[in-house]
């Protein structure tokens, strides 16, 4: 069955509105090394409920929202112009990820679906069918051929992206799979649930049965899951702390405190040596991965009902790379969400943004 979508034209404006919001954070203001600015926040109102999930494009050209009303919006990064507005779902869409490639981008959703979708032609290619209840989270490998997806059957299954065909289920977890993500060596996968605890797979080739350890240490949901370009993981959890683990000998190397709720989003600074968070008590927090110590806060306020602010923060050495959360001038921090549960966190992929939104 075709795929429903609307493609806007290239001069089709974004419509502004409180609810289902988009916004773009103007020039920040200039400030001392290490402080934060707020720049001017403009808001886009396109979505039609509350948004799930954004993800970046590897070039950082566009923006995925991912929308409770059943469509994923795709959106120019500079401009805020609204690409895309794609329907197919028969639910809620729950998550949205590109593929590192950048070609392809998966949708999940609450009909029990995954959809893998042509960027460049923006229509749908495969529909993955094998969930039973919800899905939750997927994750592309680091070449792009495989995926994995996770749910509320506690269900991990990994699918060939070029078929669309299941390879295989892994079983495990005893609560509904939450959070995904490829180690950068494509050897492992790491999924957490709401039953504390993560599960390593290792899929290296010529494994008759994929194995699986656990790494154990949270008490809540474990809503977020990450690696570091060396191969270390972190994990966010309801238990209102991030802990950074060692996953090849399981030990757990720091445990990050400070968030008031629990803990939705994370991301590592390219060098992995810090470490970007966000909850949902409006405060987005930098961490300094080898001590423990937040070295940042950023206080979200509300503006009509919405919680959305960015921040600055000039380059520091062995931080956040050469562009750091420094961002160009002009500049744009884009956000999506609306009124709710407080800020999530993505961060542009050359690390030059820094996106807050409400989930």
């Amino acid at each position: 069955m075709e795929t429903p979508c609307t493609q806007l034209p290239p001069s089709t404006p974004p419509q502004v509105g409180p609810a289902g919001w988009t916004s773009a954070l103007g020039p920040m203001n200039s400030r001392s090394a290490g402080t934060l600015a707020v720049g001017r926040v403009k808001f886009f109102g396109q979505h039609r409920g509350e948004v799930n999930s954004s993800a970046f494009s590897p070039d950082g050209q566009r923006l995925l929202t991912a929308s409770e009303d059943g469509y994923v919006y795709g959106w120019e990064t500079q401009s805020g112009r609204l690409l895309w507005r794609l329907g197919g779902h028969a639910g809620p869409i729950k998550f949205c990820r590109f593929s590192p490639d950048g070609h392809l981008f998966a949708t999940t959703s609450g009909d029990c679906t995954i959809r893998l979708w042509d960027v460049a032609e923006a229509k749908c290619l495969h529909v993955l069918k094998g969930h039973q209840r919800s899905v939750e989270t997927v994750s592309f490998s680091p070449d792009s051929k495989q995926l994995a997806s996770g749910g509320w059957d506690k269900r991990v299954v990994l699918w060939e992206v070029q078929s669309g065909q299941m390879l295989r289920h892994l079983g495990g977890h005893r609560d509904s799979v939450q959070s995904s993500d490829f180690a950068p060596s494509s050897d492992c996968l790491a999924t957490g649930s709401w039953d504390s605890a993560i599960c390593i797979w290792d899929l290296r080739t010529g494994t008759p049965v994929i194995s699986h350890q656990e790494l154990e240490g949270h008490s809540g949901n474990i809503s977020c899951l990450c690696y570091s370009a060396s191969g270390l993981l972190a994990s966010g959890s309801w238990d209102k702390t991030i802990h950074i683990w060692k996953p090849s000998t399981r030990n757990l190397l720091v445990q990050l405190k400070g968030h008031v709720t629990w803990v939705k989003s994370i991301a590592f600074s390219p060098d992995g040596s810090q470490l970007a968070s966000a909850g949902y008590s409006h405060m987005v927090k930098v961490w300094d991965c080898n001590t423990g110590k937040c070295i940042e806060t950023l206080k979200v306020s509300k503006i009509h009902g919405c919680s959305t602010q960015g921040c600055r923060k000039r380059p520091a050495r062995g931080g956040w790379g050469q562009a750091g959360l420094a961002f160009p001038e002009p500049s744009e921090v884009l956000s999506a969400g609306s009124p709710g549960c407080g800020p999530r966190l993505c961060l542009h992929p050359r690390w030059e943004t820094l996106s807050v939104w409400s989930c």
